[in-house]
């Protein structure tokens, strides 16, 4: 048998042993890099009131890192209190309970915490979440060292900005909103109470209830109240809280949440919103899509909920009502909406509808989509022709700058079916194969000599295509760019039908393009963030930037005209809005009735709406024709795209006071001959088409079908790669396109009505084209 001397000796040298061994391994341990996860954020998005809108971005966690100086002392009291009380002077390390859970592994036993504050602080912070001895160990030697050399201030703003409470939230920032709609600042002593017993296990603390049957709703919220008051207690008890104030608490009620509310939600139109947003700030500021991912950020858009679940209402009421794909597959199929409101003079996005759910349909339909948009065209043209006039016949081009008439919108120009379109000197228009082209109007036609006004007002062709050739497409180009639209989205500017709306700008640009008429003539680019925020401050803050690219006369004039479309002419369903706030517009569509769409704006709000039908799910996407959509012999922007528009703006503008546009002076010279007698036109015609009908052959004329150049549809990623035309690039929110396709006109244009280029009614075909 050993002597004592020898037991007592060994178990010395054992115990010294382990000392040296412990010693040992504190000197060799590292305290690792922060996990990577430990530090992603989620990013909060607001409204434009300052109300938060969604939790989104930033990876699988919403959390929100704040500094301790943003955390009430209460809430580092109560979970001290309850978690931790010797937490501001141990070493970092809890003995007896690290033994009692070693001893529990080792016999078979749960695995259980028996953690400090700092070791749990490592363990969201440094280590996985794995319950082993080795991570135990692990965990130990780091908690020791972190303890040695952390302040508690870091370490308890660590522990409470990575534990997790439950709801999917990460952080007491991301809780406090998870649990009670507010900042964690603002939380009050019971609330902080009541936050620090989720740390203890979120599932069975939520009075909201959980998963399992002891998580029931009754069950938590009686567990939940027991823990609120025992965690007061013990603030009284480890002298962090006054007992009087203590009383007080507890007589009032217990501080009951909200109910759950989904931390990151994309679903309906919120995703759509983010996604502009997001791309906002990587083309407009120096925060790049790695640093928009990592999360932390403020983000405060322009976007006002009350519009944004308005406009997606009015889509939803129109859609119920009329579209029906179990009933004519063949024809109500794919059938989707997009539109966007603008507030005139500012470009702040009020709204947008990017499509039915961003979860199923991952296209934004306010953004680019290479719709046309038809004879929504036709007001730049008629600026063009105000702004910078006609051009001298007699003149060569490059003599013609100093020569030009300036146009009244009581111009007379031949509003006839199937004109020969002609150059401005009065030669006819012939294409590259010296084919003649005849231009049609809706159902074939003719309406006589008339006035800019009336050929506006009908939606006639023939007017408007000649008057881009006599202004020139180069100045109809540079009008609609000053007035907002993006150059990439324009398709063969050179063509006549460039003037008819072969263009593919996205609802958000259009409607900017159309605020800029409504604002006298100043443009502002359409944009969807106001300021960013970090813990650190303000980041970054939108620059508002006003310019007067168009005279305020001629936009004035613009509107004028456009105020007689909705008065007496195609856009007489936005009626109801301008008996209340006077209102200006027009509608518009395209070839072969593959889009349809209605622009329109008051003094206060500029909204367009899209309408076409194409399978976003299908490998080769195209454009679908839509004669017979919802019942109807064929689809205008008089019909569904009005409806909506109307629907939503006598909502959008309920709040806003009547107020009248300026008054339109006298401008430019009348040119033409006096009209002839205009045929009655019928007051439900609004100029769009029909019927797919073709026009007869002229003998003189050689025919066909149009012959587009190389163009994809904006999802065939197949056609990109082999040079197709596709979009890039961003700016202002929305995507904007790269090259464009072109077009070669058709020698007879077809009818079809509205006809915008070599299709009658339309824009000579889908061309692709890019958003701007």
């Amino acid at each position: 048998m050993p002597s004592w001397k020898q037991v007592v000796g060994t178990c010395i040298a054992f115990i010294g042993l382990m000392v040296a061994g412990v010693g040992i391994a504190l000197a060799m341990v590292e305290v690792p890099n922060a996990q990577d996860a430990a530090k992603t954020q989620k990013n909060v998005y607001y409204w434009a009131n300052g109300d938060q809108m969604v939790v989104a971005g930033g990876g699988d966690k919403n959390r929100q890192i704040v500094d301790l100086a943003d955390i009430p002392e209460d809430m580092r009291n109560a979970v001290i209190a309850a978690e931790n009380a010797t937490f501001e002077d141990d070493a970092g390390v809890d003995p007896m309970g690290i033994a009692r859970a070693v001893f529990n592994m080792a016999k078979g036993g749960e695995t259980q915490s028996g953690s400090t504050i700092t070791q749990q602080y490592v363990k969201n912070t440094y280590l996985n979440q794995d319950q082993t001895l080795k991570r135990k160990a692990t965990e130990l030697l780091i908690s020791i060292k972190v303890g040695a050399t952390e302040e508690k201030d870091t370490i308890i703003a660590g522990y409470l900005n990575t534990a997790y409470y439950g709801r999917g939230a990460y952080g007491i920032e991301a809780a406090a909103r998870a649990y009670y709609d507010k900042k964690a600042i603002d939380l009050t002593t019971s609330e902080c109470a009541f936050l620090s017993s989720t740390l203890n296990g979120p599932n069975l603390y939520d009075p909201a209830g959980g998963e399992g049957a002891a998580a029931t709703k009754a069950k938590n919220t009686k567990r939940a109240e027991l823990r609120w008051e025992w965690t007061l207690k013990r603030m009284v008890e480890t002298g962090k809280l006054d007992a009087a104030k203590r009383d007080e608490i507890v007589a009032k009620d217990f501080p009951m949440p909200r109910p759950p509310a989904p931390a990151t939600n994309k679903a309906g139109q919120i995703g759509y919103l983010t996604d502009l947003a997001d791309r906002y700030i990587v083309a407009n500021t120096d925060i790049t899509k790695s640093k928009l991912d990592k999360g932390g950020y403020e983000i405060h858009t322009t976007f006002e909920e009350k519009k944004v679940n308005a406009l997606a209402k009015s889509v939803k009421k129109v859609t119920d009502a009329n579209i029906d794909p179990k009933k004519r597959p063949k024809t109500d199929k794919f059938v989707q909406f997009g539109g966007a409101s603008v507030e005139p003079g500012t470009g702040k996005i009020k709204a947008i509808y990017g499509g039915a759910d961003f979860v199923k349909h991952f296209t934004n339909n306010a953004d680019y989509t290479g719709v046309q948009v038809g004879s929504t065209f036709k007001p730049f043209v008629l600026a063009a022709a105000m702004q910078h006039g006609v051009r001298d016949p007699k003149l060569d081009a490059e003599q013609d700058d100093g020569d030009r008439t300036k146009v009244s919108p009581k111009s007379i120009y031949d509003g006839d079916n199937k004109l020969k379109v002609k150059n401005y000197d009065g030669t006819v228009w012939r294409n590259e194969k010296d084919e003649e082209w005849l231009q049609t109007n809706d159902g074939n036609e003719s309406k006589g000599d008339i006035s800019l006004r009336e050929a506006m007002q009908w939606s006639t062709n023939t007017p408007y295509i000649q008057l881009g050739m006599d202004v020139g497409t180069d100045k109809v180009k540079e009008v609609a760019e000053d007035a907002g639209i993006k150059e990439d989205s324009f398709a063969d500017w050179h063509s006549p039908s460039f003037s008819l709306g072969t263009s593919a700008p996205s609802a958000i640009r259009l409607a900017g393009a159309y605020g800029t008429f409504a604002a006298s003539g100043k443009q502002a680019d359409p944009y969807s963030v106001e300021s960013i925020e970090t813990k650190d401050g303000v980041k970054w803050k939108h620059d508002a930037e006003t310019t007067q690219p168009i005279p305020a006369d001629v936009a004035d004039n613009v509107t004028d005209v456009l105020r007689t479309v909705v008065q007496k002419g195609t856009g007489t369903k936005a009626l109801a809005v301008d008996a209340q706030w006077p209102t200006a517009g027009k509608t518009g569509t395209t070839d072969g009735n593959k889009s349809a769409w209605f622009v329109g704006y008051t003094k206060q709000l500029s909204t367009a709406i899209g309408m076409f039908r194409a399978d976003d799910r299908a490998e080769k996407q195209k454009f679908l024709k839509m004669y017979g959509t919802g019942g109807q012999k064929s689809i205008h922007g008089a019909s569904f795209p009005a409806e909506i528009w109307t629907d939503y703006m006598l909502s959008a503008m309920k709040n806003e006071k009547s107020e009248d546009f300026p008054k339109a002076p006298d401008i430019g010279d009348i040119i033409g001959e006096a009209p002839s007698p205009t045929p009655t036109a019928d007051p439900t015609d609004d100029g769009e088409p029909t019927t797919p009908a073709s026009p007869t052959p002229d003998p003189s004329q050689p025919t066909g079908e149009p012959s587009p150049g190389t163009s994809c549809e904006p999802w065939d990623m197949a056609c990109q790669a082999n040079g197709g035309t596709s979009d890039g690039g961003t700016d202002a929110g929305t995507t904007d396109g790269g090259a464009t396709g072109g077009t070669s006109p058709t020698p007879t244009a077809p009818s079809g009505g509205n006809g915008n280029g070599s299709g009658g009614n339309g824009n000579g075909g889908w061309f692709g084209g890019t958003d701007g």
